[in-house]
């Protein structure tokens, strides 16, 4: 009788939220489809009503995936006000832990690898225990996977003079990182929770067995090699780094009319590449007054655009809460410009809370993507050749920002910050104009670089890219279990 060979089984942990999310389960889906791997993934929630609301989302991917959602951790009691929100993100992971240990020892057969994101690298001990390969999945870019490996290690002196003087951030052989674009930690040195958390998190991934990274070859080469480089951040770790990437999910055609987004109705009607996108991700919300300059950046442009826009976060003068179901006469919620819809309705459209991403920056008439420059984002961007107006607002979006205009050249952004923090109207509208208008060459370069970062994305996805052979040789290891792998050390 013929003997079925038993499928590889592989296991992975997403932390809360969509931009670590979405990449886990893209990546999960790449093992499943190129490499009939069973796949198991362990979704961690804070509460019933997140996972119920992500439901559309999974359903394209339970075919191919067993995703399972773990009893909702709630570690509110613990959190206080001034926490960071890697201190949290790192809390709820840990509380999550018991919950994970059960579920992997009932899985059959057990996985012979663990793959987690950067926030789950306190599982690296469940992983060991059962006897498990154990990788980290960083779904950002190579460049702050350097700084996260660096951390524990870094010069006090050189970390000083970034903290306290604004000097630039010196990591071995990658770019300087400006103060300007630095992360939050750097922002809250007073904060030791969250500094001995980054550097935990640090030390646990260089124990890993590889770290797969959400970028490729041709976009970080400079970076990637000095992760590799024994006598650069390689002295620092010697686990292999794999660049995977770009892993989002793909845009999708919606033909039935019952379904489809209002916003992409509206795109069908503008001419191609005359809309500009204005999105802050899922997380990302503006203030009264910065809402209020933006509303009038966006109308002096004169540009076409989809804006999707939230309430603010606080208030100006007027008061700090607002209805999102208060309108003005001609429709404006209230916390825009009076008769900001009426003024701009022969050029924009103004989508309250959501409006699906993916399908919009793959619609021809999109020609530039205003953006808070999360790595998923960023990454939609990419793949579908739309340049970016940056605008981060906090974790590693500056350095996000950075790549992007300083190292790329795919992008501009609004420098100059007024009274309050504020960015002007001028500002914007200048920055707006900048990647919108066929007249300005900073617009036409930046089209030009990011159309050939898109094409450099599907050739190192492709088979035979640089991006489809790293994910072959973790597949391999994999497929191997620990045993082989540990033999191969000792031969080295």
């Amino acid at each position: 009788m013929e003997v079925v060979p038993t499928k590889t089984h592989i296991a992975l942990l997403a932390s809360p939220g969509m931009g670590h999310l979405i990449p886990v389960l893209e990546l999960g889906q790449r093992f499943a489809v190129h490499h009939r791997f069973l796949v198991t993934i362990f979704v961690v929630t804070t509460n019933a009503s997140t996972a119920k609301s992500q439901l559309p989302l999974y359903s394209s991917y339970r075919d191919l995936l067993n995703i399972v959602f773990l009893p909702p951790v709630d570690v509110s009691d613990l959190v206080t006000d001034s926490m960071a929100i890697v201190s949290q993100l790192v809390l709820i992971m840990r509380h999550a832990m018991p919950i994970l240990r059960t579920e992997i020892a009932e899985l059959k057969p057990c996985p012979s690898a663990l793959m987690v994101d950067l926030f789950g690298t306190e599982a690296f001990k469940i992983a060991e225990e059962f006897g498990m390969l154990k990788y980290m999945f960083d779904t950002g870019n190579a460049w702050f996977l350097a700084l996260s490996l660096y951390y524990p290690h870094q010069d006090e002196t050189n970390k000083h003079g970034h903290v306290y003087l604004h000097k630039p951030l010196n990591i071995p052989g990658c770019a300087p990182l400006e103060y300007e674009d630095t992360v939050d930690l750097y922002f809250q040195p007073e904060d030791r929770a969250l500094q001995d958390d980054f550097a935990k998190m640090g030390l646990d991934m260089a124990r890993a067995d590889g770290i797969l990274v959400n970028s490729w070859e041709y976009l970080e080469p400079k970076t990637l090699k000095a992760l590799r480089d024994p006598n650069l951040l390689g002295r620092l770790s010697s686990v292999p780094v794999h660049p995977v990437g770009p892993l989002i999910r793909p845009a999708k055609p919606v033909k039935d009319p019952v379904s489809r987004s209002a916003a992409l109705d509206w795109l069908d009607l503008q001419p191609a590449g005359s809309v500009l996108y204005v999105s802050f991700g899922s997380g990302g919300t503006l203030t009264a007054d910065q809402l209020t300059e933006l509303a009038w950046g966006l109308e002096l442009s004169q540009q076409r655009f989809v804006w999707v826009v939230r309430p603010p976060i606080e208030g100006s003068a007027f008061g700090s809460f607002f209805r999102q179901d208060k309108r003005t006469e001609d429709g404006t919620p209230d916390y825009l410009p009076d008769g900001f819809v009426s003024r701009t309705r022969e050029v924009g459209l103004v989508v309250e809370m959501w409006a699906p991403q993916t399908e919009v920056l793959a619609h021809q008439s999109v020609g530039g993507f205003l953006s808070h420059c999360g790595w998923n984002s960023t990454l939609e961007s990419i793949i579908n050749g739309v340049p970016m107006i940056c605008w981060p607002l906090y974790a590693e979006q500056g350095m996000n920002t950075a790549v992007l205009t300083d190292h790329l050249g795919m992008a501009t952004r609004a420098r100059e910050v007024g009274p309050g923090g504020v960015v002007g109207r001028e500002v914007i509208e200048k920055a707006i104009r900048r990647v919108m208008d066929e007249d300005e060459e900073h617009g036409r370069l930046a089209r030009a670089k990011v159309l050939e970062l898109k094409h450099s994305a599907e050739v190192a996805l492709a088979k035979g890219g640089s991006s489809h052979g790293s994910l072959e040789r973790v597949a391999k290891e994999c497929k191997t279990g620990r045993t082989d792998l540990r033999e191969r050390a000792r031969g080295a």
